[in-house]
């Protein structure tokens, strides 16, 4: 044990280092409350935003008013929502995963948890390149496949949420 009275397999490293770990250990509920304030709020716009890019590429020729307001949405959700809610999901994650006694790393279910974040956020960032593709009129792909791709959250969702709540 750690002269906080936590179990902790490294050594500690000073006083300072122990102020860490209980600080860390006392605003868990809040870090939590708010990771997961941010997860719903990222999941929200990974739902909605290719069912946006759906009815852009069914509504609009790209060169009518219509295209301008599905422009100014696209862009305002990815860059006000939802990259901030990937912000603060990774941030609070990691001092989630900081915190002592919380994770044991050497449980699969951790990095399962992680790949799944891992592509999240690579669906993330696509989905910014496709508003672009959008915005200079060179978006490739039809409405069916938006469809076919808005389940791709919905799959990550579903291992992250199986690997936390079943710990394999």
């Amino acid at each position: 044990q750690a002269e906080d009275g936590i179990r902790d397999r490294s050594p500690s490293r000073g006083l300072g280092d122990v102020y860490k770990r209980q600080i860390l250990i006392v605003l868990y509920p809040w870090i939590k409350s708010l990771h997961l304030i941010s997860v719903i709020s990222w999941m929200a716009g990974l739902f909605y935003l290719p069912r946006i890019f759906v009815y852009h590429v069914e509504r609009s020729d790209g060169k009518d008013q219509i295209n301008e307001v599905f422009l100014i949405m696209e862009k305002k959700l990815h860059s006000f929502i939802m990259t901030p809610a990937m912000i603060v999901s990774w941030v609070c994650g990691f001092l989630l995963a900081a915190t002592p006694g919380i994770i044991d790393f050497s449980h699969m279910w951790v990095w399962v948890k992680l790949l799944a974040i891992i592509a999240m956020t690579i669906f993330n960032i696509w989905l910014g390149l496709k508003i672009s593709d959008f915005k200079t009129n060179n978006n490739t792909l039809s409405g069916k496949q938006y469809r076919l791709l808005n389940e791709v959250p919905t799959v990550l969702l579903v291992i992250i949420i199986v690997s936390v709540v079943l710990k394999f």
